[in-house]
């Protein structure tokens, strides 16, 4: 395929060697650090880059995976850490003249910058040329959700609970944020693999191209989604955040039977069923399944919007929870628990990469088994670790006040971004195994990115585009987080003095 015109300059997307064990790690003395660094805050958005210029800069292409209304789908590898990602293209003319405009998918990359949940794909890149825009995201190699209920003609209730509880948990999180999707259906959700066991399927949620940030005193009023999909009070122009859950409401109907609850030849016919709320139990393959599932959706299909059910309300229905009780063995969880117990990273600097590394260069596989874990301690399913989640977790080894200090010192040490919350990577950074996240592979692919002009060291300007971003002021915080690593005092990071910060436990 071709690209246009590019050119080698990138920024923030948002507010946005030897072998390991060969390396000499000298004392270190702790390194004071000024207010200023240690007010930094740290996401995962944070490196979600955006480039000038088309994708093949940075990676490989692979394969066409498929063609869409704006462009095409690639399989890439990036050259730098080998990982494979998938490339979405998108035609900038052709976005033009769409509903919303090229905005359509700005706004889209911009909200999936500011989630990080188990079952939302993730983001990494974003590059721009004269003719297309090249999101750059997972690679997911199971297939949509919708192929997979076709193949298997309806799921099973435990199947279909499985699935339902992480969509409500991947809408409950958008909705904790202020995100509403607007368009869940099953061509939304993707299988992140092909499942291995019968039933256990692990989805993720994608197309965020039509979602929305939402206030609670401002009805929405822009008519989008599809019409199987969509919410009445959608088609009325008048509507909040519950419109996600009809939605939800209607997948869960389609997978116990196959079929959805509001049907017509025509997409008005369609609307026009929808608008009433009126639907039955008609379908034979519903007299096999239980009243309790039935009972869920009577609670999301309702036109009262003030009666319907909310998502986090969902998550805690009694048919749901006899399904999705997540059981990692107590072994991962107690050392998992233990690990975010000891989990220090001493400086500002040595935390960013860290984070970096968990958000660009662990794999889905690597991350599996503390996923678990991670959902198996989310009692309330929202996609993040409350402080007293974490209590109960850690008061059944040890008394309730001990446990209470524990889970403040977790906090302060792991909560990077500060928001009160453990989120999702920063449980996987503190729990992962270290020789997995601080691979000679992960350092020397972490160093290569930090360090933009291949000069072989990482200059302040390179580490303040890095982890500031184009709002980003001054060089005196920056130079100081230089220093952190900076052993031989030339103002510079190289990668013996990168490794060795990681490495070094003061």
């Amino acid at each position: 395929m071709g690209c246009g015109a590019a050119s080698k300059n990138s920024t923030n997307v948002m507010d946005v060697s030897s072998n390991p064990s060969h390396i000499s790690l000298s004392p270190v003395l702790p390194f004071v650090e000024s207010p200023e660094v240690r007010g930094l805050k740290f996401s995962v958005g944070q490196f979600i880059q955006y480039h000038e210029g088309c994708y093949t800069q940075s990676y490989r292409t692979l394969k066409e995976l498929g063609a869409g209304a704006y462009g095409k789908v690639y399989l890439v590898e990036n050259k730098v850490t080998k990982q494979k990602r998938a490339v979405k293209e998108i035609d900038k003319l052709k976005a033009e003249r769409s509903p919303g405009g090229v905005s359509k998918f700005i706004k889209e990359v911009d909200l999936l910058a500011k989630l990080d949940h188990p079952h939302i794909l993730k983001l990494y890149e974003l590059f721009e040329d004269q003719q297309r825009y090249y999101v750059v995201s997972e690679y997911l190699t199971g297939g949509e959700l919708f192929d997979y209920i076709v193949s298997s003609g309806h799921l099973t209730e435990p199947e279909a609970a499985r699935i339902m509880y992480q969509v409500l948990s991947a809408v409950t999180y958008c909705h904790l944020n202020s995100i509403v999707h607007r368009d869940l259906k099953p061509e939304n959700l993707l299988l992140v693999e092909k499942p291995t066991v019968a039933g256990e399927v692990n989805i993720k949620l994608i197309d965020f191209g039509t979602s929305c940030l939402f206030d609670n005193e401002t009805k929405l009023k822009k008519r989008l989604g599809t019409p199987y999909y969509i919410a009445p009070e959608v088609l009325n122009m008048s509507y909040d955040e519950k419109c996600d859950v009809w939605s939800c409401g209607v997948l869960l109907y389609i997978f116990l039977s196959g079929y959805p609850p509001f049907t017509g030849k025509t997409d008005a016919e369609i609307m026009r069923k929808v608008r009433t709320g009126i639907y039955n139990f008609n379908h034979r393959e519903f007299n096999q399944v239980s009243e309790e599932s039935k009972a869920l959706i009577r609670k999301m299909l309702v036109l009262d919007t003030s009666e319907r059910i909310s998502a986090q309300a969902a998550l805690r229905d009694p048919w749901l929870l006899k399904y999705t009780n997540i059981d990692p063995s107590q072994h991962e969880v107690l050392t998992s628990l233990q690990k975010l117990r000891v989990f220090r990273a001493e400086t500002k600097l040595k935390h960013a990469v860290l984070t970096f590394i968990t958000s660009q260069l662990l794999t889905e596989a690597e991350g599996n088994s503390m996923r678990q874990v991670f959902e198996s301690l989310d009692k309330d399913g929202d996609g993040r670790l409350s402080h007293e989640e974490l209590v109960t977790a850690y008061s059944r080894n040890m008394t309730l006040e001990e446990a209470r200090q524990t889970v403040e010192a977790v906090m302060q040490k792991a909560d990077a971004d500060k928001n009160g919350f453990i989120n999702y990577s920063e449980f996987i950074l503190a729990t992962t195994n270290e020789n997995v996240l601080l691979s000679k592979e992960n350092m020397e692919a972490a160093f290569r990115m930090f360090d933009k002009d291949g000069s072989g060291t990482i200059s302040v300007e390179e580490l303040k585009e890095m982890l500031g971003g184009p709002e980003a002021e001054g060089s005196a915080v920056w130079q100081q987080l230089v220093k952190e690593a900076d052993a031989n005092g030339d103002g510079e990071i190289d990668i013996k003095e990168f490794k060795t910060l990681l490495l070094t436990i003061f």
